[in-house]
């Protein structure tokens, strides 16, 4: 490692110091001694370096022991001899572009003092190659501190020490080492290091430039700059974090550090002085306005004592535009003294007693342009502010108002109960640029004042007059009035939609509640959204409106017509109208309707929604549990989506809608007939509806068809010609006519199931020579005798299952054993068949390519041993076995059997079978599930099988022998069986991959004996057990 150290003069005579620093080689201390002259870019300033190569340490680092610290010591004393004594900068680094400055006099004489401050050279495992070269842009500063560039892949420390005119560090003076995380190789970071104190006599500290490439014009700019990246952040970039911070992090910021206190106590952050809900004292606040004199907002709502920091806030602070107080006592001074806040621009006054309850208040000002006194008690105010454009008394508890505000364009005096109608006569007539008028729930409010507002106000646009019951709009004109709130105005009735219809600038419009309303009937050109709701006797509604976009009925049970026309509206929801029979659209951009249990509705609803109905664009239809509709039919090229659940009461559906992509049709419990021609349905479910006897479908875009459950589905025309699933469980009625029309306009059909159509014969089996890409076919529970067309026209075939087939004898299946029909043939479920032993034991040793095979609940599969090969051939040869097979026990010395393809094995449930022997000469290698659970009289079992991992024996509760040769198995259920602890312990010896051992419900296996199969079985990590040990 090779350390390096400058000495920076302030004059250009370092001849002597050449010499010095020449001539302090000491012998033995390094293997390198050479002299580097940097010079600065400030005239008469220069710097020196000396090298120390591979300083006597056996890890490269300084060894004290080595006479490293006696070099540096000379150095210095040379240095400084030929300065006459004057004061040094030494730095030390791991190469010619580290700066570490420090001076002589805060050191001491001894240099190596520092280097042992440094948390000690233990801690710096550094390497030349980890520091990149610094140039002129790597100073910074906003901290008079030099960068040092290295690289990340190193681990990072930055130590630090404040000195005078620096940023502040948490503790002035003191030396903080902290390591970080490493960054991704090739970013570049900073290491510096400050001196203790700057020492502006003696000589010149190396400035920015020291110990640069000598350019001195900054133009040799490194190309990693954007790369550096600061260990500490400056003023500037506080500044912009901190921007983002509340009062309360804030004031935990300032507790880390000097430089972050300062830059938290900036004025910018504390322009508004929030001490909402927040108890503060008198003497606190007072501090607080003299620190930020030019705070513009003030909120002292919920504070105590807020008549006197208000009176503070106004004396100390005359910047202020906001004030919010609140929750307390306002005296008669502090509204006499409002005029001293001549930059007030907002005042919010909230919750408080105003005044001393005899005297008015007064409120005058000339700047003032938002005022607020809400939930205020007070007896009366006056209010004379020529800028005052909003005006709010909500809730407020006054019985006068007067105003003198000839720019005002908001007043809320909302609930305002004291009020009297000639007060909000006057207050609002005041007001003649009035825009926006609130006076909900003011009870006394009657028409006159209404008819004069609107005489007065020719500009009002927004009226809130919710809650007046007086109000019946009776001779009202507001022809500007663009939004208007009449909720829950009793006298509101039909008569006043003729008032209402005089506002042709309306564009909202809200009726909800208004209990003596009947019908609406209105045509405004520029209405977008009306609200209904809760109108108890709402009968009749008439819309037209070209630009309505938004309507909402609701809860209103007398409603049975709706009329609406309009070219804006896209969604219309209507749900539980109990009453509604006529629906009359006219709305050319509607895309979505819902009629939600709208049960009165009848068939006529159809016509609305077919193409020349009035609806052409729309796509989503929601009809959802209407119960009284029977005979559905849609013809719309648009329909993409529509429901009719729970529409019990419907018999007959016809769709025409090229486009629909998706119908749900749960609970259409009564559907016989059913028609989709055409549509555009990549998938449909039937076997929800019992009851269809007729089915049509034309989809030429439909992927799946399943009508599982249509027990009388007598008649089916199905023309999708991509139709790749088909199941037609269950459907008994579905003949082989309809199999073989299916087949012929369907073929690409892959998996066709057919369970329990008990009227396909053979002619229908037959047409299946029209689908070439058959791979899966499903004939159980059905009454067959002959397989043989399956076996001459499926030769793709890969899924073949004939459970609980009664009618199947042994000789069924010849020609798949015998005869080699299915070649590719992978799976074959036999469960609840009637085949003999014999029949099974062929079909197993024969059939080799099969790796899925099911005999679940066959009764006369007794034994399943394939100890002796010899013998089981030479019982086939004695029952007529093919001249394959007898071959096969001619040779048998002479030919190696083929290795058995079976994997999955299933013979749960099999009553008789007793013996189940699979030896390694069976060559099942690739058997890795069995399952022969619940065979209650099954009593050996033994397994020589290389790959299998799942062994199930729940439930066989004669089980006496169990041996096992699997290194492979991981699960091993013996749930409920009586077999002895010590032949469980034998079988898994050899199972040295063993997880997981279920022995629940074994009565021989007690729980002293979990530990020791733990101990047999090293990998077992879960034992299931029902007893304790």
């Amino acid at each position: 490692m090779r350390f390096w150290y400058w000495f920076g003069m302030g004059d250009e005579n370092n001849k002597g110091v050449i010499e010095g620093l020449s001539s302090s080689e000491t012998e033995g201390d390094c293997e390198e001694l050479s002299f580097t002259g940097m010079e600065n870019d400030e005239s008469r300033s220069s710097t020196f370096g000396y090298s120390l190569w591979r300083c006597g340490g056996a890890n490269g680092l300084p060894d004290p022991e080595s006479g490293f610290e006696e070099s540096i010591c000379k150095m210095k004393d040379v240095a400084r001899r030929s300065q006459g004594g004057r004061d040094l900068e030494l730095a030390t680094g791991f190469s010619r572009y580290f700066y570490q400055y420090g001076s002589t006099s805060c050191w001491g004489e001894d240099a190596g003092q520092f280097l042992a401050e440094v948390e000690g050279w233990e801690g710096w495992a550094f390497d030349e190659e980890h520091f990149l070269a610094s140039e002129r842009g790597s100073w910074d500063f906003q901290h008079k501190r030099a960068k040092v560039l290295f690289d990340s892949q190193a681990p990072l420390y930055a130590a630090t020490t404040s000195g005078t005119g620096a940023s502040a560090s948490p503790a002035d003076g003191d030396l903080n080492v902290s390591q970080e995380s490493s960054l991704p190789s090739g970013t570049v970071m900073v290491r510096y290091f400050s001196s203790m104190q700057n020492n502006d006599g003696g000589g010149n500290s190396m400035g920015p430039n020291g110990g640069g490439d000598g350019n001195g014009d900054g133009s040799s700019i490194s190309k990693s700059e954007d790369l550096v990246a600061h260990m500490d952040l400056t003023d500037d970039l506080l500044h912009m974090v901190f921007s983002f911070l509340g009062h309360i992090d804030l004031c935990q910021a300032a507790r880390v550090c000097r430089q972050w206190r300062a830059a938290s106590a900036h004025e910018d952050f504390w322009r508004c002085l929030n001490f909402e809900n927040r108890k503060i004292s008198a003497l606190q606040f007072a501090d607080m306005c003299r620190r930020y004199p030019n705070a513009t907002e003030v909120n002292i709502l919920g504070a105590p004592a807020i008549d006197s920091l208000v009176m503070e806030a106004m004396r100390s602070l005359r910047n202020i535009e906001t004030l919010i107080l609140g929750k307390g006592e306002l005296g008669d001074v502090f509204f006499h003294s409002l005029t001293g806040c001549r930059v007030l621009n907002r005042l919010s006054i909230s919750d408080a007693f105003i005044g001393n309850g005899v005297q008015e208040i007064s409120v005058f000002h000339d700047r003032l342009c938002h005022l607020q006194v809400i939930r205020c008690c007070l007896l009366r105010i006056s209010v004379r502010c020529p800028q005052l454009v909003t005006f709010s008394l909500k809730r407020s508890n006054m019985a006068h108002a007067i105003l003198n505000c000839p720019q005002l364009q908001e007043l809320d005096i909302g609930s305002c109960h004291r009020l009297s109608d000639a007060g909000i006569r006057s207050a609002a007539t005041s007001c003649p640029l009035l825009a926006s008028l609130d006076i909900s729930n003011c009870s006394s409010v009657s028409n006159e004042t209404l008819r004069e507002i609107a005489l007065t106000c020719l500009n009002l646009r927004v009226l809130n007059a919710s809650y007046c019951p007086n109000i019946s709009l009776e001779s009202v004109r507001l022809p500007m009035l663009t939004d208007l709130k009449l909720h829950s105005c009793d006298r509101v009735i039909s008569a006043s939609m003729a008032s209402i219809s005089h506002s042709y600038m309306l564009e909202k419009l809200e009726l909800d509640c208004c209990g003596l309303l009947t019908s609406v009937s209105l045509d405004l050109p520029r209405l977008r959204n009306i609200s209904l709701v809760h109108c108890r006797e709402f009968v009749d509604l008439n819309l037209r409106s070209p630009l309505l976009s938004s309507i909402t009925v609701s809860n209103c049970p007398a409603l049975h017509l709706i009329d609406i026309a309009s070219n804006s509206l896209e969604k219309l929801v209507l749900q539980k109208q109990e009453s509604l029979t006529c629906v009359l659209l006219q709305c050319h951009r509607l895309q979505e309707v819902d009629l939600t249990e709208c049960v009165s509705l009848t068939n006529t609803i159809c016509e609305v929604f077919t193409d020349g109905g009035g609806c052409p664009m729309l796509r989503s239809l929601v009809l959802d549990n209407c119960e009284s509709l029977t005979t559905v039919g849609f013809s719309s090229t648009s329909l993409v989506t529509l429901s009719l659940i729970g529409c019990w009461a419907m018999t007959s559906l016809e769709l025409a809608c090229p486009n629909l992509q998706q119908v749900y049709l749960d609970g259409c419990d009564h559907l016989g007939r059913a028609s989709f021609c055409p549509v555009g349905l990549p998938s449909l479910n039937l076997g929800i509806c019992p009851k269809l006897s007729i089915l049509q479908i034309e989809a030429p875009r439909m992927l799946m068809l399943e009508l599982k459950g249509c027990g009388v589905l007598s008649q089916a025309s199905i023309n999708c010609p991509r139709l790749m699933s088909l199941d037609a469980s269950f459907c008994s009625q579905l003949k082989d006519d309809c199999l073989s029309a299916t087949t012929a306009s369907c073929p690409f059909i892959e998996s066709l199931i057919l369970m329990s159509c008990l009227s396909i014969g053979p002619d229908g089996l037959s047409s299946l020579r029209r689908l070439p890409y058959l791979t899966l076919l499903d004939l159980s529970y059905t009454s067959l005798l002959n397989l043989q067309p399956v076996f001459e026209t499926c030769l793709q075939l890969k899924v073949l299952k004939l459970q609980a087939c009664k009618y199947l004898t042994d000789s069924s299946l010849d020609a798949l054993y015998k005869e080699g029909a299915l070649p590719v043939l992978r799976e074959l479920d036999l469960s609840y068949g009637t085949l003999c032993q014999s029949a099974i034991e062929e079909l197993l040793a024969c059939c080799t390519h099969l790796t899925h095979v099911s005999f679940n609940g066959c009764v006369n599969m007794h034994d399943l041993d394939w100890g002796s090969t010899g013998t089981r051939f030479s019982k086939l040869s004695t029952t007529g076995g093919s001249p394959r097979v007898y071959s096969l026990l001619v040779n048998h010395e002479s030919i190696e059997q083929p290795n058995q393809l079976l994997q999955n094995l299933n013979c749960v449930g099999c009553p008789n079978i007793k013996k189940v022997v699979i030896p390694p000469m069976a060559r099942c290698f690739h058997l890795s599930y069995l399952n022969l659970s619940l065979s209650a009289n099954l009593k050996e079992v033994d397994l020589a099988c290389s790959n299998l991992n799942f062994l199930n024996l729940s439930n066989c509760s004669s089980l006496e022998i169990l041996k096992l040769d699997c290194p492979r198995l991981t699960n091993l259920l013996l749930q409920s069986c009586s077999i002895e602890e010590a032949a469980v312990d034998a079988a898994i010896s050899h199972c040295k991959m063993l997880e997981t051992l279920d022995v629940r419900y074994c009565p021989k296996i007690c729980g002293a004996g979990m530990g020791r199969l733990r101990t047999v079985c090293p990998s077992l990590k879960r034992i299931f057990s029902s007893l304790s040990a």
